[in-house]
């Protein structure tokens, strides 16, 4: 059976769970990659998941992550993944926010997403109401901003390294050294000139067969 026989083969085998929930939950649904996508608000998540945990049997919050979308008024999207080993199945469940609104913390439902969510907190800056200890979990005490945004400088704003004088990790801005940089702006396949073998389709190469022959 081939991949796309097998997508159809589970989108099938969802939609009448699909359907059961949307009539039960409320929630609009959708088929994803093969999977269930029922779409939540922050008014209603906390009673999507304990139905789905307590009424349809899915007891695993596998995991729970953020998209960030920053040309939409509300950028975020806050996703879980559940798993039913009962039903052999997989949903997920998704909502949006912004940086000001907090999301009701899942932890009450599921005691797993504590950490999930201070992942998310600590990544992303989404902020979920009700949890018992949301602080960094991943950057340090210190650190500026939320690393997976789309608006974070992949510099980032500090760098660390470790002062001999004072004895002690210091942070200071970051510095980049642009006289040992080389830049290629002509071919994304290249950086510095290293004695590499000529890739096929590069503009340069052509070139620099010619001056060779």
């Amino acid at each position: 059976m081939n991949a796309l026989a097998r997508i159809e083969e589970i989108e099938t085998a969802l939609t009448p769970l699909g359907a059961e929930m949307v009539g039960e939950l409320g929630v609009e649904a959708q088929i994803a990659f093969g999977e269930l996508t029922l779409i939540a608000t922050r008014a209603n998540i906390l009673s999507v998941l304990t139905a789905l945990k307590d009424r349809f049997g899915f007891h695993q919050l596998l995991d729970l992550c953020g998209v960030d979308f920053p040309d939409r008024a509300e950028r975020f999207e806050v996703v879980y993944h559940l798993l039913s080993m009962t039903r052999n199945a997989r949903v997920r469940v998704k909502l949006s926010t912004d940086e000001v609104q907090p999301v009701p913390s899942a932890v009450g439902v599921f005691p797993c997403a504590d950490w999930f969510e201070r992942e998310a907190f600590d990544m992303y800056g989404m902020l979920f109401e009700g949890h018992p200890d949301l602080r960094r979990l991943l950057t340090d005490y210190g650190f500026q901003g939320h690393p997976l945004r789309k608006d974070f400088p992949m510099t980032g704003y500090v760098e660390v390294r470790y002062d001999e004088e004072q004895k002690r990790v210091v942070y200071e801005p970051v510095k980049l050294t642009q006289e040992f940089r080389n830049f290629d702006f002509l071919s994304p396949w290249e950086g510095a000139e290293y004695p590499l073998p000529v890739l096929p389709g590069d503009e340069k190469a052509q070139g620099l067969a010619g001056s060779k022959a």
